[in-house]
Order: structure tokens, then C-alpha cells, then sequence
């Protein structure tokens, strides 16, 4: 599998797994859970078939860590940026003083306004460091870097919880936590 066949069907992957798992009539759990087998025979009828070996890969290889398999690496979900609806179970967590999130600067006006609403997804999705809120934000353009008050909003009453490739997430981050 080349690295660009690898990308694009990590990237249907998340789509699946994330936003709508029934172009491939996929049964997604309350936590976001589906059968690997069922994946892997839903994806043979399509041109993004891959073998469980191939699929092993791409769990393993992604760069953001998007998926993770069960104990028994019978079942395979996304670790967080769901559109549909599950329930990930994440426990609340003690966050870092300082958390980041990368944008463009066409939505820092509404940002600083409104502060980071989690829109369609479950979760404002934050960066436990510049480097990788800068690869987020860059996706859209030249990167804002927001630096978030973590710390003073777990104080308040705010609760943080963390993906297991190290994502933080939030239900919202209201303005008066942002600094640039």
C-alpha cells in the first residue's frame, strides 16, 4: 500500500467511523464501536478495499492516531471529532494550565465574541502544545495559534477529558479562558 492509497482510505476511514457510517450500512455502538470483520467485508465491495493486515497499518501509522481498536482488536472506532452520535466515555481529567487551539484568521473575530463552540461534533478539540495546534490550524491556511487557560477553566467548574491519542476536549471554551 503506498502512502497516498494509505491516506485516502485513512480518510474514508474517518469519514466512516466519524460522520456517516452508512454509506457502508456500518452499525456503530454507543461508544463509536463497529465490528472489524463487518468493516473489512463492507470495504472489499468498494475500491478502498484493504486487507486487516493494511487496516493494522493505518491504525498504527496515522499520524493523529484518529482510530483505535478494542483489547482484543476485534472492534475499531474513531478516537474523537464524531459528527453522529456516541458516547465515548471519556472520564473527566485534570487538564495542563495551558491547552492550544490552532484556527485561521477569518474566525478569530466570532472566536474572541463567542468564544469555541463545538459546532456539529461532540467536543471543542484542543492541543496539548503549539507544534500541534499549528499542524491543526494550518490545515485551513496560515495558522492562529489560541492559547487556552485551561487550568483557570477546570478552577471554574469546566470539565476537560482527554482521547487516548491526546487530544483534550472540551464542551466549549468560553472567551474570557482564550489569550492569543
Amino acid at each position: 500500500m503506498t502512502p497516498q492509497q494509505q491516506k485516502r482510505i485513512g480518510r474514508f476511514l474517518s469519514l466512516l467511523l466519524r460522520h456517516r457510517p452508512e454509506i457502508l450500512d456500518l452499525d456503530l455502538d454507543q461508544q463509536g464501536w463497529t465490528d472489524v470483520d463487518t468493516l473489512l467485508h463492507k470495504l472489499s465491495s468498494t475500491d478502498k478495499a484493504i486487507s486487516r493486515e493494511e487496516l493494522d497499518l493505518i491504525v498504527a501509522e496515522n499520524p493523529k492516531k484518529r482510530y483505535a481498536f478494542n483489547d482484543d482488536k476485534s472492534r475499531i472506532r474513531a478516537q474523537q471529532g464524531h459528527s453522529v452520535t456516541v458516547d465515548l466515555a471519556y472520564e473527566p481529567s485534570p487538564p495542563p494550565e495551558y491547552l492550544y487551539h490552532g484556527t485561521v484568521s477569518k474566525f478569530v473575530g466570532s472566536i474572541r465574541s463567542q468564544g469555541l463552540q463545538k459546532g456539529k461534533r461532540h467536543h471543542v478539540h484542543l492541543s496539548p502544545d503549539r507544534d500541534t495546534a499549528i499542524n491543526v490550524g494550518q490545515r485551513r491556511g496560515k495558522p492562529v495559534i489560541l492559547t487556552i487557560r485551561a487550568g483557570a477553566m477546570h478552577r471554574a467548574g469546566y470539565p476537560f477529558y482527554v482521547s487516548g491519542n491526546g487530544v483534550w476536549l472540551a464542551d466549549e471554551i468560553p472567551p474570557e479562558f482564550i489569550e492569543n
